[in-house]
């Protein structure tokens, strides 16, 4: 939060939510916690008010209630401004390397985000042919078929085959998995303490992107993301090690991106 605000609240949206962030805003910079009368002073709102959406803040870890009865700002609100933080620097490390693998390989290239038992494609750049593997941005998919799903598995702890394999080659080759008619090959990205932040993939129609053309572009894929790593300020010299050895070792799987 920066400043306190006493504006008055806006007639449209919803007013309970407009009421909430007022609350939130209230916290200035320099405020380590806020009497309910302060609160109160600095929004305009009724006690009853605050007290109510109070409950759901704090319900959200958004509010944190002192032994004393004052307010301080929750746990939550770290969170969300590190994901905010991260998702702007994310952009601008790996759109460019995703751009680039595009234009090289002429293949859709996706980074994908574990969403509890699903992921998320967050970012995506698609094919030059009129025919390409199309999924859009903000599209859900099961965790435990395709490349993407099974790579960001294997780096989240997954038991047993074939995710021990991955976590020691790095990468997963699929084909046929999720949708028969599509095959891809899926590589981990990580931040600083080598925390898992998601799958970059190459994707395309099964019909054009067989295995030859997968086994020719995973040592590509995987330097594109040693290069993100990096970036994020993470050793990577596991996924260069891997970069090396993928030219001459079998790809990792057979079973759509």
């Amino acid at each position: 939060m920066t400043e306190a605000r006493s504006q008055p609240l806006p007639a449209d949206g919803v007013a309970a939510l407009d009421r909430a962030i007022a609350i939130l805003d209230a916290f200035a910079t320099a405020d380590r916690s806020l009497s309910l009368a302060e609160i109160a002073a600095r929004t305009g709102l009724y006690k009853s008010t605050i007290l109510r959406l109070a409950n759901s803040l704090l319900r959200g870890q958004l509010l944190e209630r002192l032994d004393d009865g004052r307010y301080r700002i929750g746990p939550a609100t770290f969170r969300l401004g590190a994901l905010y933080q991260r998702s702007v620097v994310a952009v601008d490390i790996l759109l460019p390397i995703m751009r680039d693998l595009a234009e090289r390989s002429w293949e859709s290239v996706a980074f994908y985000v574990r969403s509890g038992d699903a992921r998320t494609c967050l970012y995506r750049v698609e094919s030059k042919h009129p025919i390409r593997y199309t999924i859009r941005e903000g599209d859900l998919l099961p965790l435990l078929t395709g490349s993407g799903g099974r790579v960001l598995a294997a780096f989240s702890g997954q038991p047993g085959e074939p995710y021990e394999t991955i976590r020691k080659a790095c990468h997963y080759l699929s084909i046929g998995d999720r949708d028969p008619e599509t095959a891809g090959v899926s590589v981990p990205v990580f931040g600083p303490g080598r925390v898992l932040l998601g799958a970059l993939t190459l994707a395309g129609p099964s019909t054009r992107v067989d295995t030859a053309f997968l086994r020719r572009m995973t040592p590509d894929l995987l330097e594109a993301a040693a290069r993100a790593t990096r970036a994020f300020g993470e050793d990577a010299s596991m996924l260069e090690q891997a970069a090396r050895l993928a030219g001459a070792e079998t790809v990792i799987g057979l079973s759509s991106p």
